[in-house]
């Protein structure tokens, strides 16, 4: 019995994993989704800058999705949108990544 319940703790935490990320919709199995966050006034996207952390079999988390990031990847200096995707894959891989278009 006390067996059944390491594995069943094991597998909650490995299930977890990115899932606890805001996120629109959720997959236990599987997790790909894009979707907006801001948009403001400003037009004529031409830029598109990503930063994205990642999670291994959900027990190391590494990586930088802040927005300031994503603007310096792409030389962005006026954010027109900001977008986010989320991947989870059985809480062996999991990732989270900002998207931000401008100028």
């Amino acid at each position: 019995m006390r067996r059944h319940l390491i594995i069943l703790a094991v597998l909650s935490v490995s299930i977890s994993g990115c899932l606890a990320v805001a996120t629109p919709a959720r997959g236990i199995l599987y997790t790909d989704v894009q979707f907006g966050d801001v948009s403001t006034s400003a037009t004529g996207s031409t830029k598109e800058g990503k930063a994205c952390a990642e999670s291994f079999f959900s027990l190391i988390a590494v990586g930088d999705a802040r927005i300031a990031t994503a603007k310096a990847n792409a030389g962005i200096t006026e954010v027109s949108v900001i977008d986010h995707s989320t991947k989870n894959i059985l809480g062996i891989y999991g990732e989270y990544c900002t998207v931000v278009k401008g100028k």
